[in-house]
């Protein structure tokens, strides 16, 4: 099973790409980055590009599922329209190829990934390093949140 995790943004999209085998105890992280769209384009180009992005991503990885971080609606109206034109295009971008897609919290990611919903970014990029045994940190924090975002499918699958 490969799971590719999407924390969705306008500027910035970041992914993880997790291969699971029916036999592994441990997940193994495949690849992992960003999505960046420049602020000087406007946002039909942007979403475009993400959408482009995703669905190469998708393509090249062949995904048994997609992982989506649900949309926190806090007090910045205008980021969080943006983040919900982002998400439009990544869960088209899904449909297109049949690809199932799930929503988790960021509490139900924190929890899945730490045991703890009020996990900060150090703890919950500690626990990927240390649950993915990589060599380092994995950075931007965008892409470590794609990353736990597909763990938190895996481990709910469990």
């Amino acid at each position: 099973m490969i799971v590719i995790g999407i924390d969705p943004g306008l500027a910035i999209v970041g992914f993880g790409v997790i291969r699971k085998e029916d036999n592994s105890i441990t997940p193994t992280p495949v690849s992992y980055g960003c999505i960046r769209t420049s602020a000087e384009k406007q946002t039909p180009e942007r979403l475009m590009e993400i959408y482009n992005e995703v669905s190469a991503l998708f393509e090249k990885y062949n995904p048994t599922a997609v992982a989506v971080e649900r949309l926190f609606f806090n007090k910045n109206v205008t980021n969080a329209m943006s983040v919900s034109e982002a998400r439009g295009v990544i869960f088209l971008a899904a449909q297109q190829k049949n690809i199932p897609l799930f929503e988790y919290t960021p509490n139900q990611v924190k929890q899945a990934i730490t045991g703890s919903g009020c996990a900060d970014k150090k703890q919950m990029q500690e626990m990927i390093k240390r649950l993915l045994n990589l060599d380092e940190l994995p950075q931007p924090d965008d892409s470590a949140d794609g990353l736990s975002i597909a763990l938190c499918h895996i481990n709910f699958l469990r």
